[in-house]
């Protein structure tokens, strides 16, 4: 569904110091796009035509390789922009990249042309802009290091945890686990076996439960 919006500017901080004058254009020149849960809000290869500012929903944001291995670089919660889209649009290149909607998403789409003219004409716009951008590459940097560096065990504890969020049970599958870590699903396999083995998760068809959460805890301390 796709439908003119009045008011969603102001759900965005930096946005909102706007002019009412460069306000009233956002508005005037955007529209709202839904997306159901699972749809493809943008893939590789292909150009982006708005800048996507997310009213609701999330999006995940992931690469995947000529293997059909994918990685999680980043998720879009409501309140961001796409700074993706923000890259390909400044460079004039396609995505390299694909997003997924993780959720039933809204979003706000602002033209190429308007967007050009925003970045060229507005300082407290362009600002906007990089500020979400320099977070973003902040936070793939930290990704990277992850990926690189750090212990899979550890990641793994840590990423049980988050996803468990103080409940017994976390729904997800080893595939899912994979991408999210950046690893093969088969490291993911053998480090869910070996915490199997310990006593500290019980392993189910599409789920993990957490049998043992203080010593997933002190392994990521």
């Amino acid at each position: 569904m796709i439908n003119t919006t009045g008011d969603w500017v102001e759900r965005f901080f930096g946005l909102s110091r706007l002019s009412d004058d460069l306000k009233a254009r956002l508005t005037r020149g955007s529209k709202l796009v839904d997306f159901p849960k699972g749809a493809t809000v943008f893939g590789p290869d292909i150009s982006p035509e708005n800048m996507l500012f997310l009213l609701d929903g999330t999006i995940r944001v992931q690469q995947v390789s000529g293997g059909g291995r994918e990685i999680v670089l980043y998720r879009i919660q409501a309140g961001e922009s796409c700074v993706l889209t923000t890259a390909c649009l400044l460079a004039f290149e396609n995505y390299a990249a694909e997003g997924i909607a993780e959720t039933p998403v809204r979003t706000a789409a602002v033209p190429r042309g308007l967007f050009d003219d925003l970045v060229a004409g507005s300082k407290e716009f362009r600002n906007f802009v990089f500020a979400a951008f320099s977070k973003r590459i902040t936070d793939l940097f930290l990704v990277i290091d992850e990926v690189a560096f750090q212990r899979m065990d550890i990641r793994l504890a840590q990423r049980l945890m988050e996803l468990a969020q103080g409940q017994a049970s976390v729904a997800t599958t080893h595939q899912q686990l994979s991408a999210e870590l950046g690893t093969a699903r088969e490291v993911v396999s053998r480090q869910l076996q070996e915490f199997q083995r310990r006593g500290w998760i019980a392993l189910r068809r599409g789920a993990v439960d957490i049998l043992n959460p203080a010593a997933l805890t002190d392994l990521i301390a």
